[in-house]
């Protein structure tokens, strides 16, 4: 069913319900382990790793340049990616958007490659934190928004691949540990204070677990934790924020995916999205 104005292109579908040859289903998803049981580790894990196997089958394809998203769920994609690589002997050039994607890059045996050398990518794939009704999404929570972003945004399709938990109607509806913010270190006071003042909330500053002092980027800033109280104008908040003077860039990803996969609780894989990738 066709939506009204600017969803007009969004529909969330469920893999069953879609023809037969679209995606890796059936008898040759079980070879690869996957079966309607639990095969070990968590529901959710393994929720992660259907979704990005059924984004890495239908859209990478010979002679792409990826961009790799970081987190736990890229983990399982770079897994596929590797062994399609190996099995249809693809040639892929794959951009990073940290040093975890990286390395992960390094150790699958892939080609590894940087924006200077390929500034236009064909695909872009990553996780997040939560996806609303929308496709707007809110990333950040392992840190490396801002290079994530840059990536996506010089992909000509991004997907985003997740577990049923990061699935809502709106922002803030699932994940409760606010909009990270990335900013320069000697600006996190007032631009905390700017925040609170301009709309509301709570913001801090997030600290390490096995440091002393604050989470440190890979660019060498400081993240903020904006924790929203009400239910806002996404596209104008996010333009807001980042005029704030001191700000690098936010965990809001505004009209940015265009095709989400969620690994669901009963072993399905459902789809939204906004156009064809």
């Amino acid at each position: 069913m066709r939506l009204p104005g600017r969803l007009a292109l969004l529909r969330s579908t469920p893999l069953a319900a879609r023809p037969p040859g679209r995606l890796r289903t059936g008898r040759a998803a079980a070879r690869r382990g996957f079966s309607r049981g639990r095969l070990g580790g968590t529901m959710a894990e393994e929720a992660k790793k259907r979704a990005a196997f059924a984004a890495v089958d239908k859209h990478v394809q010979n002679n792409q340049v990826l961009g790799i998203g970081s987190g736990s769920t890229i983990v399982h994609a770079v897994q596929r990616l590797a062994e399609r690589v190996k099995e249809e002997n693809l040639t892929i050039v794959c951009i990073p958007t940290s040093f975890q994607a990286r390395q992960l890059i390094l150790q699958n045996g892939l080609t590894l490659s940087d924006l200077d050398r390929n500034p236009e990518l064909d695909v872009a794939i990553d996780g997040a934190d939560e996806v609303d009704s929308d496709l707007n999404l809110i990333k950040g929570g392992g840190g490396c928004l801002t290079q994530e972003k840059i990536v996506a945004g010089f992909a000509k399709c991004f997907i985003v691949i997740a577990d049923y938990r990061k699935k809502s109607d709106r922002l803030g509806e699932q994940w409760k540990k606010g909009v990270p913010i990335e900013v320069i270190p000697m600006a996190y006071v007032p631009v905390s204070r700017a925040l609170t003042k301009k709309f509301g909330g709570v913001v801090e500053l997030r600290m390490a677990v096995n440091k002393a002092g604050p989470v440190v980027t890979d660019n060498g800033n400081f993240i903020l934790d904006w924790k929203f109280d009400k239910i806002h104008e996404w596209h104008e908040v996010n333009t807001a924020i980042k005029m704030i003077p001191g700000v690098v860039e936010t965990g809001l990803f505004i009209d940015m995916a265009q095709v989400v996969y969620f690994g669901m609780e009963d072993g399905s894989v459902s789809v939204r999205e906004k156009q064809p990738c």
